[in-house]
């Protein structure tokens, strides 16, 4: 296999990396990507207020799975789980006893390649690795690298690739820090990097995650969730403003509940009681519920106590998996917003979306029957909320 290694502090990492990740590992065609944020790096110094270990690993993860390179991309904590400074020619050699069969590519900028000479221990570096560099700015070209990769060549027998990205995003780490504690910045930064930040409130970012606006929102929710997840996410929240607006409810306030209603859907069993216990939720005979439907009842209590959302938006939230009898309207689009939205296709949807924009209480019915008949019909429990929910709707449309 060829396996790619591309460290740096990423503090925080941007799209500049990810740019150079994403181009890097479809051109030499690699079969796996680490992104290994250091630990200790040996040529600067992390500041206090720096982000520190686990975040600025949690944000490569989230970087690694926007590159949407599925099997190939995905953060390693080779170097934070190592004491002393991050040395390069120590996670090389850990990788090669790792993968002794596979061909390494080290990754790095220009500014690092036109150093290596200087590294610690840079032959044994070149003995393991193919050293591949890529331009930091407009003027890094590959000619201009050529002179380098010679002498580097010569000088300890490297195998040099310089790889010609065809779009450079011009932006230091340092500079990023600087913008986002003056409130800019997050043009440089995917919107699940950015999200994480500002819930977690890195870098001087202090904002009131009760009082975010929309699109800020959009990124926390985003970054909560796994990358698989996200169309789904986004389809629901334009399906939830399009009914609101079809049916007279207010528009942002549906945006609001569709970005969150699976806010804890990634969470395990075990992280969902935990939730539970947080925010006092008595859940009846959870030894019995299903795992799936935790996340409308620990994401309704997130959205409440940590967003700050509308009762009415919470409880759309809390409802949106099982629905109950005598829904809000409110309640109805979330519900059938998740059922709808374009990415679904797990059955025939065409009358349920056509019905949603139609008659409401008619879609909701459809929706609450074809549920019931496709848990039963594979053998799964259904939710006694469901059936109340269905019977209802029976009851005051006969």
């Amino acid at each position: 296999m060829k396996i790619g290694i591309y460290g740096g502090t990423f503090n925080p990492i941007h799209l500049g990396h990810m740019a150079a990740a994403k181009f890097a590992a479809e051109y030499l065609g690699l079969d796996k990507l680490y992104l290994v944020p250091a630990g200790i790096p040996p040529h600067k110094e992390l500041e206090e207020d720096e982000a520190g270990h686990q975040h600025r690993l949690d944000m490569a993860r989230l970087a690694a799975d926007a590159l949407e390179l599925p099997g190939v991309a995905e953060a390693a904590d080779w170097e934070l789980n190592r004491k002393g400074k991050s040395y390069t020619w120590e996670t090389v050699e850990a990788a090669h006893k790792r993968f002794p069969k596979d061909q390494l590519y080290l990754l790095m900028g220009t500014d690092m390649f036109r150093t290596f000479q200087d590294w610690r221990h840079p032959e044994r570096i070149a003995r393991r690795c193919v050293l591949c560099a890529f331009g930091r700015n407009e003027g890094d070209t590959q000619a201009s690298l050529a002179p380098q990769a010679r002498y580097l060549e010569e000088a300890f027998s490297a195998n040099v690739a310089t790889i010609p990205l065809p779009r450079i995003v011009e932006i230091s780490s340092t500079r990023l820090r600087r913008l986002l504690k003056e409130g800019e910045g997050r043009a440089y930064l995917d919107p699940t990097v950015y999200g994480y930040i500002l819930r977690e409130g890195l870098y001087g970012v202090k904002k009131d995650l009760t009082r975010l606006s929309l699109e800020d929102l959009r990124c926390a929710a985003l970054s909560m969730l796994a990358h698989s997840r996200i169309p789904h996410v986004l389809g629901t929240e334009e399906t939830a403003a399009k009914l609101a607006l079809r049916w007279g409810a207010d528009e942002e306030e549906a945006r609001r509940a569709a970005l969150l209603h699976d806010c804890t859907k990634k969470e395990t069993r075990e992280q969902q009681l935990a939730l539970c216990r947080q925010y006092h939720i008595e859940v009846e005979k959870p030894e019995k519920l299903e795992t799936k439907l935790f996340h409308a009842i620990t994401g309704a209590a997130v959205a409440e106590h940590v967003f700050g959302l509308s009762p009415a938006a919470v409880s759309a939230i809390r409802w949106h998996t099982t629905g109950k009898a005598d829904m809000t309207l409110l309640e109805k689009i979330i519900y059938l917003a998740d059922y709808i939205e374009p990415t679904r296709d797990f059955c025939d949807l065409r009358e349920l979306r056509r019905l949603a924009y139609e008659d409401l209480d008619r879609a909701m019915l459809l929706g609450f029957t074809m549920a019931v008949e496709d848990l039963g019909a594979r053998g799964m429990v259904v939710h006694p909320d469901s059936v109340r929910a269905r019977d209802y709707l029976k009851g005051i449309m006969s």
